[in-house]
């Protein structure tokens, strides 16, 4: 049976579905100042830069070994919508994810990052508020990095050393800014495209086509004013299943990188 086929059959018996999903209803969240996830901002192809190869301890795209070892990584969050589902079907599967979290969206809902934190999984670094750095002063960039630490650890106590660029857009004088804070900085070398108005099944298989040993994979835990995350959260138990059912375990990037989730 092929993974689109299986999966048809998961996604089709509502038993599957994770409790508390609500189909209909999206709820509105305040914009920020890009997006938060945009075509328009990514790097065109062509103009792609091979920043891990550059940087190879502080541009990080994968684990350093070959163990069957998968890093969930989660964008943009936290919202009182779509990141407690997220956390709910992690919590059922005993996984635990990474959060690359924006600092508008903690100061928003503190309760849902202390249950990120409490409930075992890492907590990362995503910016204020979600601006493409490569179009923004060097101070701000620092300024967009610190406020959102200050606040990490305003609420929960602990500052993060994982730090994700919006878009993955960068350039040399942004990671040497970067670089000075002490922050890693975590790429992904699968892109599950759930921004992107994809069905559940279609997310699945972009997952599972591209995932290899300690492989990082780029999901999101919420979303731009009015984006439903439903095909992230109802994506996630087949793919969990099937990636338990072919050896994989699920690791934090810390765990997967081998260094400690917090200062």
């Amino acid at each position: 049976m092929t993974y689109a086929s299986a999966f048809q059959n998961v996604i089709s018996n509502p038993s599957q579905i994770p409790l508390g999903v609500e189909k209909s209803f999206i709820r509105q969240l305040a914009p920020l100042q890009h997006g938060p996830e945009r075509p328009q901002e990514r790097p065109p192809h062509t103009q792609h830069v091979d920043w891990a190869s550059m940087f190879p301890n502080e541009v990080i795209l994968h684990g350093p070994t070959n163990r069957k070892v998968v890093s969930l990584t989660f964008d943009d969050g936290p919202d009182d919508v779509w990141t407690p589902q997220v956390l709910d079907v992690l919590k059922r599967f005993n996984v635990k994810g990474t959060f690359m979290c924006v600092g508008r969206r903690i100061q928003q809902n503190p309760e849902v990052l202390r249950r990120i934190i409490r409930e075992g999984h890492v907590v990362g670094n995503h910016t204020w508020n979600h601006p493409n750095l490569t179009k923004i002063s060097l101070e701000e960039v620092r300024n967009q990095i610190q406020s959102t630490s200050n606040e990490i650890h305003r609420l929960a106590g602990v500052r993060p050393v994982l730090f994700r660029p919006p878009y993955g857009a960068l350039n040399l004088d942004v990671i040497h800014e970067i670089m000075s804070l002490g922050d890693k900085i975590i790429y992904w070398n699968v892109d599950s495209l759930d921004w992107a108005g994809l069905t559940a099944r279609q997310v699945s298989i972009n997952i599972l086509a591209h995932v290899g040993p300690e492989s990082i994979v780029l999901q999101h835990s919420a979303g731009g004013k009015g984006e439903s995350l439903l095909d992230t959260v109802q994506s996630l138990p087949y793919t969990i299943q099937t990636l338990h059912k072919e050896g994989y375990h699920f690791a934090t990037v810390p765990q997967l990188l081998n260094v400690k989730p917090f200062r």
